[in-house]
């Protein structure tokens, strides 16, 4: 029973940190590039139309394109500590799920730095709607948004491999007999 209570808390807790990572991230991109959102995002979204603020809208569109990304990291890690040691694997995987978001935040930056280091309207192809006035403010935001998955994609192996590993040095794990096979986690 404690078991699937932590699998269904650990999902719960990873897509609110993934929302609320969301909602940050989207918040310091909006300052670097409002035309991301109010071009592309908004409609994206269908919100163009809420008579809300626009940092509220921001905020939206923040949770709305990370919580399912949390979902997907939640099971992956929710997967993992059903081998642990039930009492103890939940501040472990708290941890690798922080983690995640930390490379994940990384990664935005670097994608930052890649953009204006390499990309322009020139060299690129993505759609940018026509009404946009600060092109490579638009390009930087994107960058960063696609280097923010990637990093969501790395820090997940680096989460597990921590999950692991810190699991194995300080809680006894269990052994799954299937079959003829027996796993040591």
């Amino acid at each position: 029973m404690r078991e699937l209570f932590n699998f269904i808390l650990i999902i719960i807790i990873s897509i609110l940190f993934a929302g609320a990572y969301g909602i940050i991230h989207d918040q310091i991109t909006f300052s670097i590039s409002p035309e991301y959102y109010t071009l592309l995002k908004f409609p994206q979204f269908e919100i163009e139309q809420l008579q809300l603020a626009s940092r509220i809208k921001v905020g939206i569109v923040g949770f709305l394109a990370t919580w399912w990304v949390g979902l997907f990291l939640g099971i992956a890690y929710a997967f993992i500590s059903l081998f642990f040691d039930t009492i103890h694997i939940l501040s472990i995987t708290v941890k690798s799920i922080l983690i995640n978001l930390c490379i994940a935040f990384i990664s935005g930056i670097l994608g930052y730095f890649y953009s204006i280091l390499f990309l322009s309207p020139k060299n690129i192809d993505w759609y940018i709607p026509l009404e946009t006035q600060e092109i490579q403010n638009y390009i930087n935001v994107g960058s960063i948004h696609n280097f923010g998955y990637l990093g969501g994609v790395t820090g997940l192996l680096v989460g597990i491999i921590y999950q692991i590993r810190k699991a194995k040095q300080r809680y006894h794990y269990r052994s799954f007999d299937l079959g003829i096979f027996i796993f040591n986690y």
